[in-house]
């Protein structure tokens, strides 16, 4: 499998943890290091994986569970060695995100080390 195509999969792993509200899912997409970085309405939020992980499985009953629409666009992918960046646009919690993710390669498997969220407006 290529890199982007791994890559791919690491980012839908990454929405499926959101839209079923997965804790599992969200320890399986990010690096155990990543920080989740980015402005709510309220300020700046700085969260951990296991804070991210919290947040997510807190959402009950799940988006999929809800019936909502799944909303993923992959805007680009940029790999340069062990290293890559993604940018993609969900929806999530009633909000369109446009997020950042910075990806490593470690042991032969791609995770994300860090992502950057903007929220672009309501979700629609």
């Amino acid at each position: 499998m290529s890199d982007e195509q791994q890559i791919k999969e690491t980012v839908q792993t990454y929405f499926d943890c959101m839209y079923e509200s997965s804790a599992e899912k969200t320890h399986a997409a990010f690096h155990p290091n990543a920080k989740i970085t980015g402005y709510l309405e309220d300020g700046l939020h700085e969260m951990s994986v296991a804070e991210f992980a919290g947040l997510v499985s807190s959402q009950q009953p799940s988006a999929k569970e809800k019936g909502e629409a799944a909303r993923l666009d992959i805007i680009s992918i940029d790999i340069a060695g062990d290293t890559a960046v993604t940018r993609v646009r969900d929806d999530y919690l009633g909000m369109t995100f446009l997020d950042t993710l910075s990806l490593l390669r470690v042991d032969g498997q791609w995770s994300i080390y860090n992502k950057l969220f903007h929220v672009e407006g309501p979700a629609g």
